[in-house]
């Protein structure tokens, strides 16, 4: 990931969105696509499991996930904003024993990393310039599951981020949203000994559960 979409990232994702974010997640709970996938992979089983939720914002999936077989939590998000608003709910919730909070580029992190029961990436590949970087090191975590939530690979989609990257060009906003191939985006997570074995769609995201 560059250092332009670093610092856009931070732009993005900043007190007040996260605040935003929090109050909806208080509200209305998490997105439907986020629940979609936190709902496969407790199908599949998680008992005694540790997560590696990559760009996990305020921490909607960890809070769904521990105490349902999750035991434990590492959060890796490039936003400092998103690392202390997902720190305040946990403790809000009594879980901060069980989550680890690391802020930074999560491709630099990595090889500090060790492997991981599930890992999710829910709308951070599109938020990721080297796409190919992230997956292929991230899945290679994955002991058991990868989890996904990314944009469809269409015409009509490329065209919606299209125009939103050009407000951040006339905004001089670094950060920029991509719809990388679905293919290549699967090819990485395959040649990681993953196979597919859920998948749910809406107009603009894909959601996907690989498993060893």
């Amino acid at each position: 990931m560059t250092c332009s979409q670093c610092e856009g990232i931070e732009n993005q994702f900043d007190e007040e969105s996260v605040r935003e974010e929090i109050l909806f997640y208080e509200k209305d709970g998490a997105d439907k696509t986020t629940m979609w996938l936190v709902e496969a992979i407790k199908e599949h089983g998680i008992r005694d499991a540790e997560l590696l939720d990559i760009g996990g914002g305020i921490g909607a999936i960890q809070h769904e996930l521990i105490n349902q077989g999750v035991t434990s939590a590492v959060h890796v998000d490039g936003s400092a904003a998103y690392i202390a608003g997902a720190e305040k709910m946990a403790k809000q919730r009594g879980l901060e024993n069980n989550i680890e909070w690391l802020h930074g580029n999560y491709v630099d992190l990595d090889a500090k990393l060790k492997s991981f029961d599930v890992v999710t990436l829910d709308r951070v590949i599109c938020c990721y310039d080297d796409m190919q970087a992230l997956v292929s090191k991230s899945s290679k975590k994955a002991r058991k599951y990868y989890g996904v939530v990314y944009p469809k690979d269409h015409w009509y989609i490329r065209i919606v981020f299209g125009i939103m990257n050009l407000f951040q060009r006339i905004r001089k906003d670094p950060f920029r949203a991509f719809v990388h191939p679905t293919q290549l985006v699967e090819d990485q997570i395959k040649a990681a000994g993953l196979e597919k074995i859920f998948f749910r769609q809406t107009f603009l995201w894909q959601v996907a559960l690989f498993a060893k």
